[in-house]
């Protein structure tokens, strides 16, 4: 009787490491993006458009940068992550790996998300990684800098916008090419932009037709130090961020801006609107939930802040290797 139940506890044992190591039986391990990130806002509602709901898999809140470990560990089957292209962080997976993986959305899921979230459609050519060896379907939305009014001044406005354009190339990161004067209002649609950065972009000719902010802040008052928020340290915000700061440090008199490593985009905002940060960057879309007092802002608009530029288009990338054998979000549930 007792070999019995051993034999049968043992079979039980095997039977749920066979379906933790194929992401099966409701226990796959997704990495959805930190607390109060722009990523774990759209991650949700995409898995909600592939019918998982919470519950339906064990949610890590890391940002890439810890939940590439996990994948490389094979401790996470699954990461959502809000990045340039190509990612640096995906490349150093596969370099490790040698098996790295991105998934593509169906027709009805980028549907979803581009009406619950304002996401647009977005191929990502096959000759982006090594390792794809066919295009891959999903969503991508714009990073953009904000800039907290009652601390950024009209002229210091004017500064961000013209030395984020006109000094670009002295950055290095990859997603910095997007920083042109051709994209520098992608994003903008919706939102308060900042005087400073209106006026530039207006003498260089663009047509600026939203609302421009008003600003509480003079430069008389200028603090002596300037906070921007960024991203996870594994992510595209944390190491641009860094290098954004160096450039207006080099090119902006009187002004020393700090990089420093947050949960992103919602926490960014939530932060301006304490006057805990001066800037931050974000994706366009939870700053418009930030402006209208929607979604993670329900009842607690930020009133404080004013787009000052576009950084770089915002890829929705889901990440896996082939050894979870995952197909597809469906494969999830």
């Amino acid at each position: 009787m007792k070999k019995s139940i051993v034999f049968l506890m043992s079979i039980g044992f095997l039977a749920t490491m066979i379906l933790a190591a194929c992401g099966g039986g409701g226990d796959s391990r997704v990495a959805i993006g930190p607390a109060g990130s722009g990523t774990q806002a759209a991650a949700t509602v995409i898995l909600e458009g592939a019918g998982i709901e919470e519950g339906d898999y064990d949610a890590y809140e890391e940002g890439f940068g810890n939940a590439r470990d996990g994948l490389q560990d094979g401790n996470i089957d699954v990461s959502f992550g809000l990045l340039g292209l190509p990612a640096g962080s995906v490349n150093d997976l596969q370099a490790n790996t040698g098996d790295a993986k991105l998934i593509s959305l169906t027709e009805d899921e980028i549907q979803y998300a581009q009406d619950e979230l304002g996401y647009l459609p977005y191929t990502i050519p096959a000759d982006s990684y090594d390792f794809l060896e066919e295009d891959v379907q999903t969503v991508t939305a714009y990073a953009i800098l904000v800039g907290n009014t009652n601390t950024i001044d009209h002229e210091l406005g004017y500064e961000l916008a013209r030395v984020s354009v006109e000094h670009a190339d002295e950055n290095t990161h990859a997603q910095s090419d997007h920083m042109t004067l051709e994209n520098a209002l992608s994003g903008a649609e919706g939102l308060p932009i900042h005087p400073g950065a209106a006026e530039y972009y207006e003498e260089q000719g663009l047509d600026v037709s939203g609302d421009v902010a008003d600003v509480a802040a003079s430069e008389a008052d200028r603090p002596d130090e300037l906070i921007l928020g960024t991203g996870s340290s594994g992510g595209t915000y944390y190491p641009l961020g860094g290098e954004m700061a160096t450039v207006w440090n080099n090119h902006i008199d009187g002004v020393n801006v700090t990089s420093t490593e947050t949960g992103a985009s919602v926490e960014n905002l939530a932060s301006i609107g304490r006057d805990e940060q001066d800037l931050g960057m974000t994706v366009h879309v939870p700053a418009l939930n930030a402006f209208n007092g929607e979604e993670d802002f329900d009842g607690a608009a930020v009133e404080n802040f004013a787009f000052i530029g576009h950084i770089y288009p915002e890829v929705m990338q889901i990440i896996t290797r082939e050894a979870t054998e995952i197909e597809s979000l469906e494969d999830l549930k």
